[in-house]
This record gives C-alpha cells, sequence and structure tokens, in this order.
C-alpha cells in the first residue's frame, strides 16, 4: 500500500469558491454575508481529497466567526468526500484559528472532526496573520490546548500555513517554505517535546530548508547545550516527500532518517506541470522515490509503515477494512 499524507482540496466544486467570496463581502457588508444552507453541492462534483485546500484556509480574513463557519464548510465538504471513495480518502481537518484568538476556540471543530468525521489529523497554521508573524512560536503555551487534545485523540497535526497576504513572501514559493523551516527552528530552540512526549509534528515540502542545512541545525543544538537532534527532535517531527526534483528527495533520504520521512504527493498542489527536463509531472514524487538508493525495506516504511506509526487513527481505519 502506498499512503499519501499530503493531498488538499485543490479541485474543490466552484459553488464552494462562489460561497466564499461571497462571505469575504460579507465582513464588510453584512447584507452580503451567505447562509451556511446556502452553499449546495451535488455529490457528483467531487474529485479528490485529503484536507482542505491550504491556501483557501486564510486564516487572517475576518474574525474568529469567519473562521469558524469556513472551516466547518471545508471539513463537512472533506467528510462527504470519504465517505463517497472510503478506499481512497480519509479527512484531516483544518482548524478555525483567527489572528489573536486563542487556539483554545479551536478545541471543539478538532474534537467534532475526529469524534464525528473520523478525522485522523489536522493542519496547524503556526502564522494564522497569513506572512506577518505575529503569533508566539509553537513551544509556546499559547498552543498547548489544542496539543492536548492532539494527545488525547493520538493524532498528529501537520504544520502548514496558508496564503501569505504580505507582499514579501510569495505563498508558495516562499512562505511555506519559510515556515516549514520555521517550525523546525521552534522546536529545536525549545523542550516542548519534553512537556508533550507523544506529540507528533509533519513538517511538508520535504522540511523547507532543514534538509539542506542539516549540518546548521545540528551544530546550532550543540551551541545551546541540546541533545542530540535524533533525541531531541526526531522522535516527534517528520517531514514528507514533498520535493518535486531528484536531487532534492535524494538529499532527503541521504539525509533524515527513513523512519522520519513519509510518502506525499501534494497532488495537485502548488508545483503543477511537466518538468521540461524529464518529460514527467513535477509533483509525480513516486517517480523520485522509486528512483532514490533506498533499500526495500526504507522504501516500505516511506510509503506506507510511518503513516500508520504516526497517524494511529489511521493504521486503526486501515485495519478495520482487512489492509
Amino acid at each position: 500500500m502506498i499512503v499519501d499524507i499530503h493531498g488538499h482540496y485543490t479541485t474543490a466544486p466552484k459553488p464552494l469558491e462562489t460561497w466564499r467570496n461571497r462571505q469575504i463581502a460579507g465582513i464588510t457588508n453584512p447584507a452580503e454575508m451567505p447562509k451556511a444552507s446556502e452553499l449546495r453541492i451535488s455529490d457528483d462534483e467531487h474529485l479528490t481529497i485529503f484536507s482542505p485546500r491550504a491556501s483557501f484556509m486564510a486564516h487572517h480574513i475576518g474574525d474568529f466567526q469567519v473562521s469558524s463557519t469556513w472551516a466547518a464548510t471545508c471539513n463537512e465538504l472533506c467528510y462527504r468526500v470519504s465517505r463517497l471513495f472510503p478506499d481512497h480518502f480519509i479527512p484531516a481537518a483544518m482548524l478555525p484559528q483567527s489572528p489573536g484568538v486563542d487556539p483554545a476556540t479551536c478545541v471543539p471543530e478538532l474534537v467534532k472532526c475526529v469524534e464525528e468525521f473520523g478525522n485522523v489529523a489536522i493542519n496547524l497554521n503556526p502564522d494564522p496573520s497569513g506572512g506577518h508573524w505575529n503569533s508566539p512560536p509553537l513551544s509556546d503555551r499559547h498552543w498547548y490546548a489544542i496539543y492536548e487534545k492532539m494527545v488525547e485523540y493520538d493524532i498528529p497535526a501537520m504544520i502548514h500555513v496558508s496564503t501569505s497576504c504580505n507582499p514579501c513572501f510569495h505563498t508558495t514559493g516562499a512562505h511555506y517554505l519559510n515556515a516549514d523551516t520555521t517550525a523546525f527552528m521552534q522546536c529545536l530552540t525549545s523542550d516542548l517535546f519534553k512537556d508533550f512526549p507523544t506529540l507528533r509534528f509533519v513538517i511538508p515540502h520535504g522540511g523547507g530548508a532543514v534538509p539542506y542545512h542539516w549540518g546548521r541545525f545540528r551544530g546550532l543544538a550543540q551551541e545551546m547545550k541540546k541533545p542530540l537532534l535524533k533525541d531531541h527532535l526526531l522522535n516527534n517531527v517528520f517531514f514528507d516527500t514533498c520535493v518535486y526534483h531528484q536531487p532534492g528527495i535524494d538529499l532527503l533520504t541521504r539525509v533524515i532518517p527513513a523512519d522520519n520521512i513519509l510518502f506525499a504527493s501534494e497532488m495537485i498542489g502548488a508545483v503543477r506541470g511537466l518538468d521540461p527536463e524529464t518529460g514527467h509531472s513535477y509533483d509525480d514524487t513516486r517517480r523520485y522515490i522509486e528512483a532514490a538508493h533506498i533499500d526495500p525495506e526504507q522504501r516500505h516504511k516511506i510509503y506506507e509503515l510511518n503513516a500508520r506509526r504516526v497517524y494511529p487513527r489511521l493504521d486503526v481505519a486501515l485495519k478495520m477494512k482487512g489492509c
């Protein structure tokens, strides 16, 4: 089995985008604010799912009520797709985060998605401001209410930002990769996992700059008198394979232990189209894993075993289906 742990609902039906545009307009003109019941999408319009589209989370837009309604709408659609195609999709939830609002307000949506929708993970945005980075670091007690629920339900969080509204940072080319690197460094400089030994984070997009600068991070940890990275972070932090060229995957698999790499494609995501150097889709990440110089046992871990271990509720769901 190949488990893709990073897919977004990038093919959501057009009515969802139309409804969202009306909701955004309603922030300044309440007469334009649509009701959730006005969104009607038939089941035959769904195409793919894993978690709500990252750039659509847009936590910086509106207030908590806007984010709450939007998150609930997107999560319900993901759940519907998982029911339509149970052999192929299982949902992960976005949270109704909002700048300056206590993350504890996200807990009811998290609980609903796990208990009612069977979600196996959440997406956690470390920067709800959309590129201005005015939230405390992930190691701060600011986030602990979410962590406590994650530990209770034994679910991981993919640390994933949303759209950048800061013109300094292109959303997918800079903001995403900056956030991946920043999240790792926030964990490195803290003792977060002493407070939460079983807390698990998945850092997407191959970890941003982390594998490429592994020596830098090892050296910084050493200067800070932290344990070796394998003991300090690698029991709790994992990386996906959303890296869109062979040399990048080769570096990832050489630097990061196979136990900490999970297969993902982000299809259909930030990087679309054909690579003129290979003639294949950039996001066909399976080709890169197949060509990487790793043994079959390592490949099996990356494709399936690590996902079952990092996402225990996924493992339970698969076993219930005889997988």
